[in-house]
């Protein structure tokens, strides 16, 4: 296996990198591990005949900078195993214990919006540093403010520097970029600052959740290719929805990107149908299905420069896209 060390800036000691995959993200840490250059390491996953699991790291990490790549997208299973395996690894004296999460679940509850609810969001960050997590690595959290949830170093990769090139390469004359709904206006204006382009917004409300009850445009969208700009995309019944209000008022197309292909309930079917011309998400979740419509970019690569430039000691900012 092609090792790779890093001298520890306070000693002379060789300090040894360690990737691993859990189970549901194997499929990109698989690609990770080929840009960073290691293969992945040993580890073992096992249930007992009523489904308890068992996490074993099948080779030594004592003093080793280990990374655990895992999003936790549903079934819950996923974030424990994570939990299991860096547990794991700080009981077998491992020296830094890095969790790679490309997609964490739960941001949505990220406050207490009625009462008697939970805020899941801090429970899961405790949770993380409990079992023995030294440093969160993430991607386009739901909320920045996420970050202040965690008492440890959070790394928040950007996904701009993976959709803007791909966006330049589109070369489209009239775009503007829009956001479907007014709480990702943020996020929607990074692009139309980068591209020098006009921002508009879709306001939506809802009844209940996941149910899109009605949306206005604000902003002159006439003979222009809209980009919808958004962190997550679950049953694409908001997209659908800013679509269709987009077009009813002129626009020439509509394009949306979206970090997390959550896609949950009839949003492969709702987006096949929709007025979306593509729907551009990464692959932080895997795709169940695969659509005509759906383009997947790969944020393997990131990735593996964010964990390179972490155990180098080097700046994380400096690969966001400017």
């Amino acid at each position: 296996m092609n090792r790779v060390f890093r001298t520890n800036p306070n000693t002379e000691i060789m300090v040894e990198v360690k990737l691993f995959s859990c189970a549901a993200s194997e499929y990109l840490a698989e690609r990770i591990s080929d840009y960073y250059g290691q293969a992945l390491c040993d580890r073992k996953i096992s249930r007992f005949s009523d489904g308890e699991m068992q996490t074993i790291i099948n080779e030594s990490v004592r003093g080793a900078y280990v990374f655990f790549v895992q999003s936790t997208f549903p079934p819950s299973d996923n974030l424990f195993e994570l939990l299991l395996f860096i547990d794991a690894a700080k009981r077998a004296s491992a020296g830094y214990i890095t969790a790679v999460i490309p997609y964490f679940g739960y941001a949505r509850q990220d406050r207490k919006d009625k009462p008697r609810v939970p805020i899941s969001a801090k429970l899961i960050a405790n949770l993380l540093q409990a079992a023995g997590a030294d440093r969160i690595m993430t991607m386009d959290l739901h909320a920045e403010q996420i970050q202040g949830f965690f008492d440890i170093p959070v790394d928040h990769l950007k996904s701009e520097a993976i959709f803007m090139p791909y966006l330049q390469s589109l070369d489209l004359t009239d775009v503007k970029f829009a956001s479907p709904d007014v709480g990702g206006v943020k996020r929607a204006r990074v692009y139309a600052k980068h591209f020098k382009k006009d921002l508009v917004i879709c306001d939506k409300y809802r009844e209940k959740a996941n149910e899109v009850a009605g949306m206005t445009v604000i902003g002159d969208v006439k003979d222009a290719d809209i980009i919808l700009v958004d962190d997550l995309v679950d049953t694409a019944g908001t997209l659908c929805k800013a679509a269709d209000a987009l077009l009813e008022k002129g626009a020439k197309s509509v394009r949306a990107i979206c970090t997390h292909p959550v896609l949950s309930g009839k949003a492969y079917e709702n987006i096949e149908n929709s007025n979306l011309l593509e729907l551009i998400v990464t692959d932080t979740i895997p795709l169940k299905q695969k659509f005509t419509k759906i383009k997947v970019l790969s944020t393997s690569k990131l990735f593996a420069r964010a964990i390179r430039n972490t155990h180098e000691h080097r700046s994380i900012s400096a690969l966001f896209f400017e």
